[in-house]
C-alpha cells in the first residue's frame, strides 16, 4: 500500500502540531519509492485545501492557518528533502519539475477535487506547476509572499546569488545550517520565530546530511536566461495567467525578500482579492488569520458562481 504511518515527532513538536499526519510512498517517476510526509487534517469529505511550503520550511509552517480552517480538509505535504519527507541525494536532484510531480501525484492519490491551492515562497511556483499537471482538480488559488511571474532579466536576490558562491555557500548552508537558523531576520516581528518555534524549523535539518535541500532551492532561483528552472517557471506562469478560478493574494510587505513583489502580482492578476499586511516573509507565523480568511474568501466566491 502506498500510504503509511507518519514518522514520529519529538515531544516538543507534537505538542505544538496536534494535527493528523500521514505518509505516502511515491509510485511514479524519478522519485518512486520515496516517502512524502504530509498533514491531512479535518473532515475527510470536506472541501480540500492544499498548502505548499517553500525554502527552508516544512508543513509545520501551516499549522496556525490550518487551525483557523476547521471545516476544511487541509493537506500540507513536506517537499522531498524537507521536513519529515525522504531526502534527495544530490543538489541536482532538486528541480521544480520533480517537486511538482510529487505534489501532483499526492493530489491524485488522495483523489482531491475542487481544491484550493495555497502556496508561499517556492510553494507558489511548485504548487502552481503541480496544479497545471492536474488542472481539473484545482478550483481556486491563494498566493502568499512568492513569485509565480518570470522576471524579464532574472538575477535573484543577494541571498540567491550568495548560494552560488563556490565552497563558501556549501560551508554556510550545509555546515552552519543557513538559513533555517536565522528565519527571524526575515520577519516583520522577529519575536514570531523564536524558542520552540525556531527549534521546530531547525529540527528536520539538524544533521549535515539533511541540509542539501535549502541550498538546492536557493540555487533553483534563476540567475540568467539559460537557467534550468526557467522552462518550468514559464509553464507554471502560463497556466496560472490562464486560470479562470478565484485568486487571492496575501502579502507581508515587510518581507526583505519578496515584500515588493506584491505590486507586479496585482498587475498580473487584476481580479485577485488582495490582503496587504505588515508581516515578514514567513507570514504564516504572524498573520495566519488573514491567510485563512483569504482561503474562505475564494471558497465563497466559488459558491457565488
Amino acid at each position: 500500500m502506498p500510504f503509511a504511518p507518519p514518522p514520529p515527532l519529538p515531544g516538543f513538536l507534537a505538542a505544538d502540531m496536534p494535527l493528523r499526519r500521514r505518509a505516502y510512498r511515491l509510485e511514479h517517476g524519478e522519485d518512486a519509492g520515496k516517502l512524502v510526509h504530509f498533514v491531512d487534517h479535518g473532515p475527510e469529505r470536506a472541501r480540500p485545501a492544499l498548502f505548499v511550503h517553500g525554502n527552508p520550511t516544512w508543513s509545520f509552517l501551516w499549522r496556525k492557518v490550518i487551525a483557523g480552517l476547521p471545516e476544511l480538509r487541509c493537506i500540507a505535504p513536506d517537499l522531498l528533502g524537507f521536513g519529515l519527507s525522504d531526502r534527495l541525494a544530490r543538489l541536482e536532484d532538486h528541480s521544480i519539475e520533480r517537486h511538482a510531480a510529487a505534489v501532483a501525484e499526492l493530489v491524485t492519490a488522495l483523489d482531491l477535487r475542487d481544491l484550493v491551492l495555497v502556496g508561499q515562497d517556492w510553494g507558489g511556483p511548485i504548487g502552481v506547476l503541480a496544479g497545471s499537471l492536474v488542472p481539473d482538480r484545482i478550483a481556486a488559488v491563494v498566493l502568499a509572499n512568492t513569485s509565480v511571474l518570470v522576471p524579464a532579466r532574472p538575477r535573484g536576490t543577494l541571498f540567491h546569488r550568495f548560494a552560488r558562491v563556490p565552497v563558501l555557500s556549501d560551508v554556510v548552508f550545509r555546515g552552519l545550517g543557513f538559513p533555517q537558523n536565522l528565519l527571524a531576520i526575515a520577519q516583520g516581528d522577529r519575536r514570531s520565530i523564536r524558542g520552540a518555534t525556531a527549534r521546530a524549523y531547525t529540527y528536520p535539518l539538524r544533521s549535515l546530511a539533511d541540509r542539501i535541500g535549502p541550498l538546492a532551492l536557493a540555487r533553483m532561483v534563476p540567475d540568467g536566461p539559460d537557467h534550468p528552472s526557467l522552462p518550468a517557471l514559464h509553464r507554471a506562469e502560463e497556466w496560472l495567467l490562464g486560470f479562470t478560478g478565484p485568486v487571492a493574494l496575501v502579502w507581508g510587505e515587510r518581507d526583505p525578500i519578496l515584500g515588493k513583489a506584491l505590486a507586479r502580482h496585482q498587475r498580473a492578476f487584476p481580479r485577485a482579492t488582495v490582503t496587504a499586511t505588515q508581516a515578514g516573509h514567513f507570514l504564516q507565523e504572524e498573520v495566519p488569520e488573514e491567510i485563512a480568511a483569504a482561503v474562505e474568501d475564494v471558497i465563497e466566491r466559488l459558491r457565488r458562481r
